[in-house]
């Protein structure tokens, strides 16, 4: 008999679990809050020995390993490298603001998208993450020392590291209930962010939810010409199609969109590139974060330099559209989603 991975059930699926097993519905409680806290059943010690001996015979409970860490002398970023069960790596990142600690979370082991500028794109090794593996970046980077020292938690939550959320549907709504429920981690919807490079179908099926997040489109560019050459699911779903869902998204759930901009030298990064930008979203109700691109070895790509960043801005904001600089963050660790994976695998 498979074991049931029991750090993916949403506490009514573990309610419905433990009324199977002929168990009271209050030990739900007792062991959703256990496994938010990423122990052993064994640890679990208000659950008699008896309790504990079926979920051991019954369930599976996966933690993951750090394999590296790297913290940056510049910020305190932290990037960790986990290995799963299967040997696959996804990496996780903690950002300290200024309102708290956030963690960049990845939803795949490598991604299908393809993004010239990105160091994840590994469609052979590519495989969904279950909603426990993905909760369990959050329960196990919590425990870092970045943390620990002054008795912080993680107050915010960014689906933006290896991989496409909506690719991986499923396990990333399973995932929000989860880490969303205030008997388990209990960070609120309103504290996290989902960023797609536009699948358009999964927008749409987000919308339905009306779950209260932020969701953050990958946009890059604002013609087809260049969004194909740097988002290739562009083809699939043009800006068009992408601008045409992100307005039933915001008369769904009444959310402001962040629409992602990387800023790439000498590649989106012009005074009419930002007129056009400011065409395609001077009627939105949205916000545009400017990012100053990560580079990335062999992609031959290179960062806009920060007076064309500066200036990229204020033809935006001249023309109406809200658009902030985002803070560049561990750029001395690796920074780019998939960096350190790549490096490591190299090393092996």
């Amino acid at each position: 008999m498979d074991k049931i991975d029991i750090k993916s059930l949403t506490y009514e699926r573990l309610t419905a679990m433990l009324k199977e097993l002929g168990q009271p519905a209050y030990r739900a409680g007792q062991i959703f809050k256990w496994l938010g806290l990423g122990v052993g059943f064994d640890e679990m010690s208000d659950l008699p020995k008896s309790l504990r001996t079926l979920l051991v015979e019954r369930c599976e409970l996966r933690t993951p390993k750090v394999v590296a860490r790297q913290q940056s002398a510049k910020d305190g970023t932290v990037k960790l490298l986990f290995e799963l069960c299967d040997g696959n790596r996804v990496e996780t990142v903690l950002m300290k603001y200024r309102h708290g600690w956030s963690i960049c979370l990845s939803t795949q082991a490598g991604c299908r998208m393809g993004c010239v500028f990105c160091a994840s794109f590994d469609p052979e090794a590519a495989r969904n993450l279950t909603a426990g593996e993905i909760l369990d970046q959050v329960i196990e980077a919590g425990k870092d020392a970045a943390l620990r020292e002054n008795g912080e938690r993680i107050s915010n939550i960014v689906l933006m590291g290896t991989g496409e959320p909506l690719d991986n549907y499923n396990s990333v709504m399973d995932f929000l209930e989860l880490v969303s429920d205030s008997r388990g981690v209990g960070i609120g919807m309103r504290h996290i962010s989902l960023s797609t490079c536009g699948l358009v179908p999964g927008i749409d099926a987000l919308a339905e939810k009306k779950l209260g997040l932020t969701l953050s489109v990958s946009l890059h560019a604002a013609t087809d010409t260049l969004r194909d050459s740097l988002v290739p699911v562009n083809r699939r779903y043009n800006i068009a199609a992408l601008m045409a869902a992100c307005r039933r998204y915001f008369a769904a759930t009444g959310r402001r969109i962040s629409f992602e901009y990387a800023m790439i030298g000498g590649v989106n990064d012009s005074e009419a590139c930002a007129h056009q930008l400011a065409d395609l979203l001077g009627r939105q109700n949205c916000h545009v974060n400017l990012i100053p691109l990560n580079q990335v070895a062999g992609s031959g790509l290179e960062p806009s330099s920060r007076e064309v960043v500066m200036g990229f801005q204020e033809v935006l904001i001249s023309r109406g559209v809200n658009a902030t600089v985002r803070r560049s963050l561990g750029g001395d660790i690796d920074a780019a989603c998939g960096q350190l994976r790549k490096r490591k695998a190299s090393d092996t």
